[in-house]
């Protein structure tokens, strides 16, 4: 386990940094680390550093015009998928696809404030 001070890292770019720090907080279980409203946040949830760059960010000015969006999201495990779906739903959020199944577990993606998107993941339990 990363100690408070070696986090892995991801950045994403959004529209509006508070409403993610409110979104990721209020939804997902991160903490708020440093906010500097409207430029950057980062927020944190065990080892993982979520970094949020609104347009006025460094970060945000980095990625060159016209570069595609990735197809990288964030993956947290929780293990009733089916609660947290209903809890998010009646919270309001929208997801981006449907649960699919797979040999390795069950995931669906949620949309944050900008679009990116949360894999939410329940792995298989072994037989």
């Amino acid at each position: 386990m990363a100690t408070s001070d070696q986090y892995a890292g991801v950045r994403y770019l959004v529209d509006d940094v508070q409403a993610a720090v409110d979104f990721y907080t209020t939804h997902l279980g991160f903490t708020v680390r440093t906010a500097v409203a409207p430029a950057f946040a980062d927020v944190v949830r065990g080892p993982l550093r979520l970094l949020l760059s609104g347009p006025p960010s460094s970060g945000a000015r980095a990625t060159p015009e016209g570069t595609p969006p990735g197809r990288n999201r964030v993956h947290l495990l929780y293990e009733d998928l089916d609660a947290e779906i209903d809890r998010l739903r009646a919270a309001g959020l929208s997801f981006r696809s449907e649960v699919v199944s797979g040999p390795g577990g069950r995931q669906i993606l949620l949309e944050d404030p900008s679009g990116n998107l949360v894999e939410l993941f329940e792995p298989a339990t072994p037989h």
